[in-house]
């Protein structure tokens, strides 16, 4: 398998895993939203139902109190008509009664005295209540009842009217007050501790229920815990589960075909490239070094340039930044080397003068033996040293030794070495004189900016003034109106490039603009 079939294949594994990633993602999002807005939905109902039984109890508690208080013959008509009233405004109280001693002298509800004898109480508090839990010793009528006693009177409560939710499908609703079982729903429903389960709602993959239990702590401790098929829970936030779904299919969908499309072109175009450069496919396009004064083609710069195999021309801002990535600069630098040495006997008998300018990159400076492949190429070429400038970026000159005694070396033979964008990168006044240079190229941001307000307006000032300290030629880059070449020679600059004069050209048209401007 070659490398580029191994890089895509790379590339397809990564875009399905993170395919799978994005999907697992936005479902367990959509799945916790899901369970968010449960949580929301019977945390209200707990607290709803914890608060209605905190308030039955203590209301019952003081109608008792109410009751005791009465300045009324007990068991007389009016007294019976009293609890009658009472019971009838609380529609969980199922009856009333007065109490002597152990025995219940009278009382008003659906049940009779004998039915409310229990046992032994569950709880007696210190405020004088004593409290009978729903349990078989408090059933009568078929309804186990909680049963309430302070002072002389007694009350029945029915604990269904307490946990009245509404039409709930297959929920099952349990309230525990005080850690003992109060009333569930329906009557005969089985319900988990609360002890067992873990607040919130959880997920019993086993019997494939949803499972939720909230706390609320007033005057009396509660607990409220409810159960569902997870069927129903499911087909509840179905909506929600679907949307969820449907997004993370259309944004799974659009990851793999960006990570695809972009891996396919950048990984194909990697491989073009390293394919032209091996066929010897890289071309060379020429853009003319112009004397401001005179208007005469002096030199021209080599620009590398790429057609692909189905005729599309691919841009240097693309290719150049993917063979940076690739390591392949170097090749380009030795494939535009060969060109121009193919080119450059002709073009100097057009115009014996012309030296052409070839870009180096950081690359090519850590290499020695590049030096030594360059002197045999000229030499094969039959073209001076002096006929080929090298331009170089001030990225090739940060902390290097190695391009500094290479530099001097191309220089010692012949080549004028420029710096090429300069005010983009890191150099500075006195960065620049530690190195040995001949020519500063000033860069288009600041040519473009010449009769401006930008700030950069006075930068090129300083520039200028700068290379004419150090003895440095200087050639503008990017020039596209006279404007700017009046300026530029009022100010010193011999040289420059740009649109104004000609774009790059192939080297036959290049050739052929160079005898006419020759004569």
């Amino acid at each position: 398998m070659r490398r580029r079939e191994r890089r895509m294949l790379a590339a397809s594994l990564v875009a399905f895993a993170g395919v799978v990633l994005l999907l697992a993602g936005l479902l367990w999002l959509m799945w916790a939203e899901s369970f968010s807005r449960e949580e929301k939905a019977l945390g209200r109902l707990a607290l709803d139902l914890g608060q209605r039984t905190e308030r039955s109890v203590v209301d019952t508690r003081d109608l008792l109190a109410e009751l005791d208080r009465l300045p009324i013959e007990r068991c007389s008509s009016e007294h019976l008509l009293a609890l009658q009233e009472a019971a009838i405004s609380r529609p969980w109280l199922r009856a009333i009664g007065y109490w002597q001693a152990a025995t219940r002298q009278c009382g008003v509800g659906f049940l009779q005295a004998k039915e409310l004898k229990p046992q032994q109480a569950d709880r007696i508090y210190d405020t004088g209540v004593i409290a009978w839990w729903p349990s078989p010793q408090t059933e009568a009528g078929g309804v186990q009842l909680f049963l309430m006693r302070f002072g002389d009177h007694d009350a029945a409560i029915d604990p269904r009217m307490l946990l009245e939710i509404g039409p709930q499908q297959d929920r099952q609703v349990g309230l525990w007050v005080e850690q003992l079982p109060f009333a569930s729903q329906p009557v005969a429903a089985s319900l988990p501790d609360p002890a067992s389960v873990p607040v919130g709602v959880s997920f019993d993959r086993e019997r494939r229920l949803i499972i939720s239990r909230f706390s609320h702590h007033g005057l009396m401790p509660i607990e409220v815990v409810a159960t569902e098929p997870f069927a129903q829970f499911r087909d509840r936030h179905q909506s929600t589960l679907l949307a969820g779904g449907a997004a993370a299919v259309l944004l799974a969908g659009m990851w793999l075909f960006a990570v695809l499309t972009y891996s396919r072109n950048r990984l194909s175009l990697a491989g073009e490239l390293r394919e032209a450069l091996l066929e010897g496919r890289i071309g060379i396009h020429y853009q003319p070094v112009v004397d401001l004064r005179s208007g005469r083609w002096v030199g021209a710069e080599a620009l590398a340039r790429w057609t692909r195999e189905n005729g599309e021309a691919v841009s240097p801002d693309s290719f150049i930044p993917l063979a940076e990535k690739a390591g392949l600069v170097p090749a380009i630098t030795r494939a535009a080397l060969k060109q121009i040495m193919r080119d450059l006997p002709g073009l100097r008998i057009l115009a014996p003068e012309l030296t052409i300018n070839l870009n180096l990159c950081p690359d090519d400076l850590k290499h020695p033996e590049f030096v030594e492949h360059l002197a045999s190429c000229m030499q094969d070429a039959g073209v001076p040293t002096d006929a080929l400038k090298l331009e170089i970026t001030e990225r090739a000159l940060v902390n290097s030794d190695t391009a500094r005694n290479l530099i001097r070396v191309l220089r010692q033979r012949g080549h004028q070495v420029a710096i090429d964008d300069f005010g983009t990168g890191y150099s500075s006044l006195s960065y620049l004189q530690s190195f040995e240079l001949d020519v500063l190229k000033i860069d288009k941001a600041f040519v473009d900016a010449i009769g401006t307000d930008a700030p950069t307006s006075q930068v090129i000032v300083h520039v200028i003034e700068m290379a004419a300290s150090l003895g440095l030629e200087t050639v503008a880059e990017g020039v596209e109106n006279e404007a700017q070449v009046k300026w530029l020679v009022e100010h010193g600059v011999k040289l420059g490039q740009g649109f104004l004069f000609s774009e790059p050209l192939d080297p036959g048209a290049f050739a052929d603009c160079l005898e006419i401007t020759a004569k």
